[in-house]
């Protein structure tokens, strides 16, 4: 060790202790999350697989199932992410008045997307195709209606930001909490992908 090394009153391995972003480390839980959460829509998924066949006699996916109406729910969540794309390129220019516009664009979609979903739970549940029908009915309303509670969490997160945005100018911190609003938002759209080409093009054709 050097006589430069040694500086009197200071710990010998304080210059050696990293400095730890707090934004990165909320942004590697975030990540965190998600895989948890990846798990759960995975075990999900795998429930209705097994329970396809479950149907006691009731209704199968062909008798309650609507192409029409789950391609227009994807299309407006697909949108919803491009929309969230377009606020992601404003937030990188600095755009805050263009990144509010994106998130409303895209929270209108989500509501669009809910308001279909729900019109046809009622429907299913009118015609006595409810979750309390058979396991097939339970294992899609508990795989569909988890979705959309994570879609309903992620329009309330888009209201907050909102309000933060017309309070805030675009800080690290807000920049760090749209980040993770997107990956939370786009994980949304994969596992709709997952559900129309699991759940509804087979139940279907």
């Amino acid at each position: 060790m050097t006589a430069e090394s040694v500086v009197p009153g200071r710990p010998l391995s304080a210059s050696k202790t990293p400095e730890i972003d707090p934004l990165q480390e909320r942004d590697f839980g975030f990540w965190l999350y998600l895989m948890s959460d990846a798990i759960i829509f995975a075990l999900l998924f795998a429930t209705y697989v097994v329970m396809t066949r479950g149907t006691d006699g009731g209704p199968t996916g062909q008798d309650v199932y609507d192409l029409t109406r789950a391609s227009a729910e994807t299309a407006l969540l697909l949108t919803s992410t491009l929309t969230f794309g377009m606020a992601s390129v404003a937030v990188a220019s600095g755009n805050r008045n263009g990144v509010i516009v994106w998130l409303l664009v895209t929270a209108v979609l989500g509501l669009g997307f809910l308001s279909l979903e729900i019109s046809e739970f009622v429907g299913m549940i009118s015609e006595g195709a409810g979750p309390d029908r058979s396991g097939f009915l339970s294992a899609f309303f508990a795989l569909v209606g988890t979705h959309g509670l994570h879609v309903t969490g992620g329009i309330v997160w888009i209201a907050v930001m909102i309000v933060q945005l017309l309070v805030k100018d675009l800080t690290p911190s807000v920049r760090s909490r749209l980040f993770r609003l997107g990956l939370f938002w786009h994980f949304l759209d994969i596992v709709w992908i997952g559900i129309f080409s699991v759940v509804y093009l087979p139940g279907i054709l």
